[in-house]
């Protein structure tokens, strides 16, 4: 027997859906803004899992372009049917007021590994889509239903046949559950097990009264009969679980016939505190029962850390270097842009200069052409760092180590130039702090005396994030004072004074290039290093 060990997917991987493959097994997560759009992880034990890509890599399949904070890429679903993956996704592009314009997309492909299809549109009358196919050769697509009135938003789950092939909707589309009295109702799936359709709904939103909820009927359209001790998984009545935020799942059976359920899940600083890793996965055990009813298995609940694993031989899953020299190495797969595709135009390797290099583009609150390069905040506790080679011309090309929320909150230690047209072309050291959209610089910017590269490094732990920097390899020197590393989380930002927006993500850190005078300043970074210290360092 082996023990998995919760979350299973770490750092900001969020509504999961799971798909077994004869003895392998995919879990599709949501992306939102940030591209290549849907993480597909793979996994032979369940205990040991691996980012195999994203799904979503060109522009046709995924036009991110202008679309707000923690919107884009929502609850895609992953589908196995004759030999064929489908992926089924929505691609959100506003999310201002009671509408919310949300295009449903799929693509498939027979090599989960290789290239998916373009996309075809399907609807756009609400987000979280699935696909289930039935045993008798049918199809059918699923989503929630947006109802912008009265700001009623969650209209229930709606139903239609999918044509798999013609590739389009046939038929009336038919509403199939309205929810329960828990609300914000969405993330439906549909499995079948002996004569009953099970309907698979996340209810509660998103935050700490999130939970999983069921619902059977013998016909696929309904009527369907809630589960008499809904929800099955949720940690909302145990606010010290170290697990929290439990929902969102989708069931399955492995090859040896036990039955688990895959679940977003979100690990806070301090007791229903913040939450700076994001929302990630996590997997519980489930039994059937002789009422016909799923329950956990362990009779709570609220999902635990460690969840033991029958009959799956270990399987360790080799893992990206966390840390890159570019001299050598380019980007591993942990590394994401936002909305935009990584193009040679603005991110490439520089065979001459023995680095990566970003072409300066727009600020770092652009929704729409950002060089910025960056990966999940995976820890409570991370140490990132690179080394920047930049010789701005003025104070609006910026280059250095950016640690990340949305466009309105993040942190960035960069070099910037001085007033234009200034012959001497200083270069200065200098922290810009983004809250809620509000620019500060924490600390006074630093002269700095060589036009050498210079090592930049953020320690992130928990809520205190301290940046460093250093002229010569590992002679670190503090700059600036501890800061709020909270605020890049869901959490903080869902508070925002402007009123509720989108915020569905996690921290990230990276590296990134502005020219906001638009003659593409070049900077070159010669390494990323990523490291999470153990409790002992």
């Amino acid at each position: 027997m082996s023990m998995l060990q919760n979350p299973i997917l770490r750092g900001f991987n969020p509504d999961p859906n799971i798909v077994r493959v004869n003895n392998d097994y995919y879990i599709a997560t949501s992306t939102f803004e940030w591209f290549g759009g849907v993480q597909i992880h793979h996994s032979t034990d369940l205990v040991n899992w691996r980012v195999i890509g994203q799904a979503l890599n060109t522009v046709e399949q995924l036009d991110m372009r202008g679309v707000p904070d923690s919107c884009g890429v929502w609850a895609p679903q992953l589908s196995y049917n004759n030999g064929r993956f489908y992926l089924v996704y929505t691609n959100v592009k506003s999310f201002d007021g009671p509408w919310k314009d949300t295009p449903n997309y799929f693509v498939s492909t027979t090599d989960i590994t290789g290239n998916w299809s373009q996309a075809t549109y399907l609807n756009s009358s609400g987000f979280d889509p699935s696909i289930f196919h039935d045993d008798d050769g049918k199809s059918y697509l699923l989503n929630m239903l947006v109802d912008h009135r009265d700001n009623t938003l969650f209209g229930g789950i709606v139903m239609q046949e999918l044509c798999l092939k013609t590739n389009k909707l046939i038929g009336d589309v038919k509403p199939i559950f309205a929810g329960t009295e828990l609300g914000c109702t969405e993330g439906p799936h549909i499995l079948k097990r002996g004569d009953y359709y099970y309907l698979i709904t996340a209810e509660g939103g998103t935050g700490y009264e999130h939970c999983i909820s069921i619902a059977r009927s013998k016909s696929v359209f309904g009527p369907y009969q809630v589960h008499p001790y809904n929800p099955v998984i949720t940690a909302a009545h145990e606010p010290s679980n170290a697990l929290q935020k439990c929902g969102h799942g989708d069931f399955f059976q492995t090859q040896t016939g036990d039955w688990y359920t895959v679940f977003l899940t979100s690990r806070p600083l301090s007791e229903r505190g913040r939450c700076i890793t994001g929302r990630e996965t996590g997997i519980e055990q489930i039994t059937w029962k002789d009422d016909g009813w799923p329950y956990a298995k362990h009779t709570n609940k609220a999902p635990r850390i460690h969840v033991p694993v029958e009959g799956l031989t270990p399987n360790p899953q080799p893992q990206p270097s966390t840390y890159i020299d570019f001299s050598n190495d380019g980007l591993t797969v942990d590394f994401q842009s936002l909305r935009i595709p990584m193009c040679k135009n603005w991110v490439y390797k520089n065979t001459q200069k023995s680095s990566l290099t970003l072409v300066g583009k727009e600020s770092l609150s652009s929704l729409h052409q950002q060089s910025f390069i960056a990966r999940r905040v995976q820890a409570h506790h991370t140490v990132s760092s690179t080394c920047v080679d930049f010789a701005p011309s003025s104070f609006q090309q910026m280059a250095g180590l950016v640690c990340y929320y949305n466009t309105a909150h993040y942190y960035y230690l960069h070099i910037s130039g001085g007033d234009v047209g200034d012959e001497t072309t200083p270069r200065y050291l200098n922290v810009i702090s983004c809250d809620k959209y509000q620019i500060s610089t924490p600390v006074a910017p630093l002269k700095l005396s060589t036009d050498n590269a210079v090592y930049l490094k953020a320690d992130f732990n928990g809520e205190q994030l301290q940046f460093y920097y250093a002229t010569e390899e590992n002679c670190w020197i503090k700059f600036g004072t501890v800061l709020d590393g909270s605020i890049l989380s869901d959490d903080y930002v869902q508070q925002s004074p402007q009123g509720y927006r989108p915020c569905f993500t996690g921290a990230f850190v990276g590296m990134a290039c502005q020219d906001l005078s638009g003659q593409n300043k070049e900077a070159h970074f010669s390494f990323f290093n990523y490291h999470e210290p153990s409790s002992g360092e």
